[in-house]
């Protein structure tokens, strides 16, 4: 499905989220240890967690992710995992090496941990052997040929040391690496210049779920955190919800389909694209319905969320939410009107000469794929209640 339907479009990336090195695949929430660390997580003799071979049979003798990365490339497309940030407490537990050191994983943790996964501690970065520990994880991680990271438990809260020790094992690893860092419940929008220096996404929100409130609710993080949009540099306003859920989800609420009403879908994608926050689905991709890979797949869409510049919101009322970035290169813009009120008879006027437009423009849909009339002075789309709008605006 990615190769056939999607990689077309431009998405590139395959992975594998978390818990990957928990054995019994079909265990639903987040899934525990017991004290005496049953059940074991599968690990080398390093401390380093490994993919569980009754999930991963390709994992089998240390392999690792290896064959799946090789597949994956072998698509022309690039894979990626889900890590928790820190040492496994069993490791800690039975004192392992850390490699190429004299020193034992239990000589560099602390006691923080996660409050909702209570596999891993912390790592004191002021340890000697603590930098050693993340460097061969990345080595390990650059042998099975991972091209990007998500390191979740690490900005909420603030682990500083602890990000600047990740991103140093990436630069010595030898490999280039995409560096995600999450939850964002609570991201310091203080520590925007270090999440700057040292990763290249970073969540600004909890979990972003299939509800209207919770869709609501990201156009005032996302427009929080929109000076820090840049190249190599994006505020993660989380997953796309779309599609069938829950799988084996965190909330125990069993595979079900998206919540979201169509208009509500497409406010989503529109704000996503275009406040230009990383692309994730979280669906299950072997069953998409046709209007979830219709949404997808939108070469002019996907345009705006990988090449505008200058994103920012134009303004906000109580009915209304309009979006403008620029085009690289060009006088055009692109222009998104979101209807976030529960009436659809609701219009919101954009005025042209405010996004420096003097005289008549063509306008063009960019989800209805068509050219719309010509205007001058002010431009006042319908949308419908929860939906949004898409435009290019040309000279």
């Amino acid at each position: 499905m990615m190769e056939l339907h999607l990689k077309d479009a431009g998405w590139q990336y395959i992975l594998i989220d978390y818990c990957w090195y928990y054995p019994y695949g079909g265990t639903l929430g987040n899934p525990p240890q017991t004290e005496d660390f049953k059940p074991s997580l599968s690990m080398d003799d390093f401390g380093r967690l490994l993919p569980a071979v009754d999930r991963f049979p390709s994992a089998k003798e240390g392999m690792g992710f290896k064959e799946i990365g090789d597949y994956i490339h072998s698509l022309g497309l690039k894979s990626g995992i889900h890590i928790m940030c820190g040492v496994p407490k069993e490791a800690v537990a039975k004192k392992m090496p850390i490699k190429g050191t004299n020193y034992t994983v239990d000589e560099i943790m602390n006691y923080t941990t996660c409050s909702w996964l209570n596999h891993m501690y912390g790592v004191d970065m002021s340890k000697p052997g603590s930098q050693e520990y993340f460097n061969s994880l990345f080595e390990l991680y650059a042998e099975w040929g991972i091209d990007y990271i998500k390191i979740d438990d690490i900005v909420s809260p603030y682990y500083k040391e602890e990000i600047e020790g990740y991103r140093k094992a990436i630069d010595n690893c030898g490999r280039e690496i995409v560096l995600s860092l999450s939850p964002g419940n609570q991201t310091p929008i203080e520590m925007a210049e270090h999440l700057k220096l040292n990763a290249n996404m970073w969540r600004i929100s909890g979990d972003s779920w299939d509800d209207w409130e919770s869709l609501k609710r990201q156009f005032a993080y996302i427009h929080k955190w929109e000076k820090h949009i840049g190249p190599g540099r994006w505020p993660d306003a989380d997953e796309l919800p779309l599609g069938t859920l829950n799988k084996r989800g965190p909330h125990d609420h069993g595979e079900r389909e998206s919540n979201f009403t169509t208009p509500e879908k497409y406010t989503l994608m529109t704000l996503w694209s275009i406040c230009r926050s990383p692309l994730f689905y979280g669906g299950d991709l072997m069953v998409i319905r046709p209007i979830d890979l219709k949404l997808l797949t939108n070469k002019e869409i996907i345009a705006v969320n990988q090449n505008s510049t200058n994103n920012h919101q134009l303004f906000r009322t109580e009915s209304h939410v309009a979006w403008v970035a620029d085009i690289p290169g060009m006088s055009d813009k692109y222009l998104a009107v979101f209807n976030i009120s529960e009436d659809s008879k609701f219009k919101a006027m954009v005025k042209l000469k405010e996004l420096g437009f003097e005289s008549v423009v063509s306008i063009h849909d960019l989800w209805r794929r068509k050219d719309l009339w010509k205007f001058k002075d002010g431009f006042s789309p319908a949308i419908e209640a929860h939906g949004a709008g898409l435009f290019r605006i040309m000279q």
